[in-house]
């Protein structure tokens, strides 16, 4: 119900300031200009940090609902946080019972007026650089007829690199990129799609990682 989904972001906007206090870490912010209120779209973001999660939900000005891989549900406080949000669950080992609860759960967020955010490289980087981003995350967009918008992240990972124990200072930065529209593609535009978005994000992350 409509009671329980405003319940369910509030819950989520108040979890993810909360654990965005936590280094501290602050943020800035450009580009919410390109969103437009009461319309939907498929977020394409890169991925340094699991402060990427909250950072987003913070950044983004519309609800979003994330692909999460199982994993991140063993992790104390998050676990809680991606459940209350409703946050679809993916198994990558599971092969094509996978790929089938994947797309019944963007199906299901799409038909509750989210818009929908997934990281194309597929996983965070280890090193902090840009990894090449996952046919999958392209296969998905197009179906779901979204306008895709990239979003580029930096920051993150100095805060929280991936395997540390400790969290540390420090300052972000989230540019939202304007909308791509997918109405008229087809699965035989993945790839254009892909080197599209992968350079508008390179660009922009190369501005902030030199």
């Amino acid at each position: 119900t409509l009671r329980l989904r405003r319940a369910g972001e509030f819950l989520v906007q108040l979890w993810s300031r909360v654990f965005l206090w936590v280094p501290p870490m602050s943020y800035t912010v450009t580009g919410t200009d390109h969103i437009k209120p009461d319309t939907q779209y498929f977020f394409l973001s890169n991925h340094l940090s699991n402060f990427d999660v909250p950072l987003l939900f913070r950044a983004i000005p519309t609800p979003i609902r994330y692909l999460a891989k199982k994993e991140l549900y063993k992790v104390p406080v998050f676990a809680q946080a991606l459940k209350v949000a409703g946050i679809i669950k993916i198994d990558r080992g599971a092969g094509a019972s996978s790929y089938s609860a994947i797309n019944e759960g963007v199906a299901r967020a799409k038909e509750n007026g989210y818009s929908i955010i997934v990281f194309a490289e597929g996983t965070r980087s280890r090193d902090g650089a840009l990894h090449p981003f996952k046919k999958g995350a392209f296969r998905m967009a197009i179906s779901t007829g979204l306008p895709v918008v990239p979003v580029t992240v930096t920051g993150t990972w100095e805060v929280w690199p991936p395997g540390s124990k400790l969290f540390y200072r420090g300052h972000a930065d989230v540019v939202i990129h304007a909308p791509i529209e997918t109405a008229d593609l087809t699965i035989k535009d993945i790839d254009g799609l892909r080197g599209q978005v992968y350079d508008i994000i390179h660009e922009q992350f190369h501005k902030h990682r030199p």
